[in-house]
């Protein structure tokens, strides 16, 4: 096929990077001993990988070994540096890579091969389009963990599927399979779990040879109408940060994250 590469290899083999077709650079995470969890040296790849395409008109981004991705990698923090090491996790690398698919001028595709569970999710949501393999669970887990989520990325859900739906998805804190996902608006297709790779590689060729001016022109236009009714007041904006930030310290978020690892129920204590 025109314009096929071999992969490059980057962020220590965690980040596979090949263009699968012309004008189509595909990424696909590769951790697969953490069920592809993202993690500094993947964000960071994701982000410096995006920002330096010049003649790329689709991004795909997929996962390895049936998972899309766990979202962060916070279970090995060391406890005397869990606080700040999980806020510089979450706060930087994480919303790089979302302001580069935000910032990158031509449509972005998620292909959800496997899982997409918390911040996995919300990188998928940062794509323009998402397809989900018929298998798929999606899941944000922050209640059982203890953590405030930040409000550009409950924002980035609300836009997508309303409030009810992402107080669902937060407040009770369940996974739902992909169909179900669809009904919601969560994806745009679902595809059977075989034909996946091919279905999303069609979608992203067709695009990249669709007119560049109309495909970056018609992104701008959808991302500033959706974005005009929802600015917040910066007052209001600071509020919700420090929330979020409080939360890093807890006990409870601590405890949440232990308990998940060790797969027991967590003992909260509201601080």
């Amino acid at each position: 096929m025109p314009g096929m590469s071999e992969p490059s290899h980057l962020a220590a083999d965690k980040l596979l990077v090949d263009r699968p077709a012309d004008a189509v650079v595909r990424l696909t995470i590769n951790n697969p001993a953490k069920r592809n969890a993202l993690d500094h040296e993947i964000l960071d790849a994701i982000a410096a990988t995006i920002t330096g395409l010049d003649d790329a008109r689709c991004v795909l981004i997929t996962g390895t070994e049936g998972m899309f991705s766990a979202g962060y990698d916070i279970g090995d923090i060391p406890s005397d540096v869990f606080a700040q090491e999980a806020e510089r996790l979450v706060a930087h690398p994480f919303t790089a890579a979302l302001e580069a698919l935000d910032a990158f001028p031509y449509p972005t595709v998620a292909a959800l091969n496997g899982h997409a569970i918390g911040g996995g999710l919300e990188l998928a949501l940062a794509c323009d389009l998402r397809l989900a393999a018929t298998a798929v669970q999606m899941g944000m887990p922050p209640a059982k963990l203890g953590l405030v989520y930040s409000h550009t990325g409950v924002d980035r859900f609300i836009d997508a599927i309303g409030v009810p739906r992402t107080s669902e998805l937060f407040l009770v804190g369940r996974t739902i399979p992909a169909a179900e996902a669809l009904v919601w608006g969560l994806v745009n297709a679902v595809i059977d779990d075989h034909e996946l790779p091919g279905t999303a590689l069609g979608w992203a060729t067709e695009i990249a040879a669709h007119a560049p001016l109309a495909l970056s022109g018609n992104k701008r236009v959808i991302a500033e109408v959706a974005a005009a009714a929802r600015r917040l007041d910066p007052d209001v904006e600071q509020e919700l940060a420090a929330l979020r930030e409080a939360c890093f310290a807890s006990e409870d978020f601590r405890e949440g994250v232990r308990a998940f690892a060790e797969k027991r129920p967590p003992r909260w204590r509201g601080r």
